[in-house]
């Protein structure tokens, strides 16, 4: 199995997550080919703009990049799971005028995304000339570009430089990909799947943690009724009778909230542990 991850940005969450699903990949400085101990994986390192085109050729069978590229590169691939990671909006921005202001006119559009800019300006309707930018493409506007199309994730940098969003194009992740011919051949099929599946449980537990408590019996019946939990809770006598464990996978988000109710319900002492996966 072939494997193509990200360099750059990505890179340190992709390895992480894989790590945590026990595919540790050690990368030596300036290699582009990191080891592992599974003798039948292979990984490459890309920048992710790259990866699509990679994954698509089938020289990987899978890989992980952003949407942004995928959809950039026009690329034929399977989306297998969306991670998540590096959320980040791809806007057209200007140094003042809006979109109606520089119609009836040639602009000059400036970005890394030629396709999807020039796809967004012909849909517009918009008479147009395209730069490609390479890097630090918010310091065209306003003497060499009229807009530019970019990645954002708060927007500080357009600001910083006058600039403001004038139109969302689409919204990115990082995605895990997969090779059509891969995913048509059930060997490799069930392996990636395999490891979207460890991934994904990875994710929800990151989303998670595990509450335990001893409930008096006559408080059980209010705090199985409560309680936020996946299905139902876990429900154990404790020695002697005197009352009964419960244990249930609550959403991060909403601990303070629930230990407090949990305690107003009856519930003592309440442990808190993380979680490293949740297989459904």
């Amino acid at each position: 199995m072939r494997f193509a991850l990200p360099k750059g940005r990505l890179e340190a969450r992709v390895l992480g997550i894989l790590g945590e699903v026990g595919v540790d990949v050690a990368r030596l400085e300036r290699s582009y080919r990191p080891t592992t101990g599974g003798n039948d994986l292979s990984f490459k390192m890309f920048k992710p703009q790259n990866i699509p085109a990679i994954v698509a050729l089938g020289s990987a069978d899978a890989g992980f990049t952003g949407r942004d590229w995928v959809e950039e590169t026009g690329a034929h691939v399977v989306e297998v799971l969306d991670l998540g990671f590096d959320p980040v909006r791809i806007v057209a921005a200007t140094a003042g005028p809006d979109l109606d202001a520089l119609r009836g006119r040639t602009v000059v559009a400036a970005s890394e995304y030629e396709r999807l800019t020039r796809a967004f300006l012909d849909a517009q309707g918009m008479s147009y000339t395209f730069i490609r930018s390479y890097g630090a493409t918010e310091v065209f506007p306003p003497e060499d570009a009229d807009l530019i199309v970019d990645n954002v994730s708060s927007g500080a940098t357009l600001r910083s430089h006058g600039l403001r969003v004038v139109a969302e194009i689409l919204t990115s992740t990082t995605r895990f990909i997969a090779n059509p011919a891969a995913m048509a051949d059930p060997g490799r099929r069930e392996r990636i799947e395999a490891l979207a599946d460890l991934m994904r449980a990875v994710l929800r537990a990151r989303e998670r943690v595990l509450l335990e408590m001893n409930v008096p019996a006559d408080c059980l019946d209010a705090v199985v009724r409560e309680v936020p939990c996946m299905k139902s809770p876990t429900v154990s006598p404790l020695y002697g009778g005197d009352g009964y464990a419960v244990k249930v996978a609550v959403p991060r988000r909403d601990v303070p909230a629930t230990v407090l109710r949990l305690k107003a319900l009856g519930a003592t002492d309440i442990l808190e542990y993380d979680l490293n996966k949740i297989l459904l």
